[in-house]
């Protein structure tokens, strides 16, 4: 396709595959952890078995992002679609460990691929005919999107569980087929709607020999992604926040249902209350999401992002100093509100670090240091858990994430420089004389 897509058609494409995306994982976010349980796995086997997909994601980031960035946004969304459907098929049908590892790495496949590209199309389609715009306001109604989309599939899995109209079958598999057809829905969704201009040769003619040229060119790319992140202290900054970040999802993802467990006196009335717990969250993440844009338009995004990183750590703090579980649940609502508040202005400062050429391999190595970053500080926090206490290691976690604040101040020194900038030129030659 040669023809510009106009930057409201790029928002409604944007906005459906974000529901298409993001709705069928509502479906199953609760019982991924309980279906290899009840297909026969011990607690360290299944959690085993789910940590090979943030290795993989770790060491794939880097060079899928930098294969979209040099083939093309589509063609590595596509294949990340099909990853979706077929690591979806293994871990509902495996009954072994080594399979829900396999389901494991190939879900990270899927992850790493699906790390970035719809974004960078998103914003260097707007950019095409709107140079330069800064992305917080869509990223914010993209947050609201997706966190309505989780919260609205995690209450119609509650109800499908207790509905269970298949006795012969497991309660949790209906949510589970639906998430895989859902697969496919996502993946039709993507080929019909997702326009990406031509990179094709002249003549319209792809081959082998240009698909070859992309795959030499991928490594460049990420060379210049990583030497990008050496030498611009404001995409250092933002990057090194995702170790804070990821810090504090460890408590309020993690740690909650552990803590509210000792609480209650038992896992399953956690579980049972869970369920509607993480719906509400993510709505109060679309909600966060909302008060961003706000936020942003008053305080700058900047200010904004620094805002959200001080108060949510101050949340994932809280949490582990309260002592009931209504507490712990109002503090994990304040905490995961900041959490969606968090995410649209920090996506919007990294777009202004990159560039078309590099975007994609810019978001993959934000995420990568993110889930480098969780999978790091939810080993030290278990065994400081162990040594100590639950709620030790929730507190200290949480203060720990707050420090990620000031990877915000070289983007907040650039920011006051653009704006600087913007009233230099606005100012009429001779004013103030």
């Amino acid at each position: 396709m040669s023809a510009i897509v106009s930057p409201a058609a790029a928002r409604r494409v944007f906005l459906t595959l974000t529901v298409t995306r993001w709705f069928p994982v509502g479906l199953v976010v609760g019982i991924l952890t309980l279906w290899p349980l009840e297909r026969g796995l011990t607690i360290p086997e299944a959690l085993s078995a789910m940590s090979l997909t943030g290795i993989t994601v770790f060491l794939l980031e880097l060079p899928t992002s930098g294969f979209a960035d040099a083939f093309g946004r589509k063609p590595v969304y596509v294949t990340a679609a099909v990853f979706l459907i077929t690591s979806a098929v293994v871990f509902y049908t495996a009954t072994a460990w080594w399979q829900f590892a396999l389901a494991a790495v190939l879900t990270g496949v899927f992850r790493a691929l699906d790390s970035g590209p719809l974004e960078a199309w998103f914003v260097d389609t707007v950019h095409a005919t709107e140079p330069g715009a800064d992305m917080d306001r869509d990223l914010s109604r993209q947050g609201m999107v997706m966190g309505s989309a989780m919260a609205l599939g995690a209450l119609i899995s509650g109800g499908l569980v207790w509905w269970h109209p298949i006795a012969s079958q497991s309660a949790l598999l209906l949510p589970g087929l639906l998430y895989l057809g859902l697969g496919v829905v996502h993946l039709t969704a993507v080929l019909l709607i997702l326009k990406e201009p031509d990179r094709r040769g002249a003549g319209g003619r792809v081959g082998m020999r240009r698909a070859a040229a992309s795959v030499r060119e991928a490594p460049v790319v990420v060379r210049e992604g990583l030497s990008l992140l050496g030498h611009n202290r404001v995409l250092g900054g933002l990057v090194a926040v995702e170790l804070f970040w990821s810090a504090g999802m460890v408590v309020f993802e993690t740690f909650q249902p552990i803590r509210l467990a000792e609480l209650l006196g038992s896992e399953e009335a956690a579980a049972a209350v869970m369920g509607p717990v993480a719906s509400a969250g993510w709505g109060l993440f679309a909600l966060g999401s909302a008060l961003a844009a706000v936020g942003s338009r008053r305080l700058g995004i900047a200010r904004t992002a620094i805002l959200a990183r001080i108060l949510n750590g101050v949340g994932a703090v809280v949490m582990g100093l309260v002592a009931g579980p209504l507490a712990l649940i109002a503090a994990y609502a304040f905490t995961y509100t900041l959490h969606g508040a968090g995410g649209p202005v920090h996506g919007a400062l990294l777009h202004r670090e990159a560039s078309a050429r590099n975007r994609s391999t810019v978001l993959s190595m934000n995420s990568m240091v993110s889930f480098l970053g969780f999978s790091l500080t939810a080993a030290l926090a278990g065994q400081l858990a162990a040594h100590t206490s639950t709620q030790v290691a929730m507190v200290l976690v949480g203060a720990f994430s707050v420090l990620g604040a000031f990877g915000y101040l070289p983007a907040l020194r650039a920011e006051r420089a653009r704006r600087r900038e913007a009233e230099r030129a606005h100012t009429p030659a001779g004013a103030g004389r």
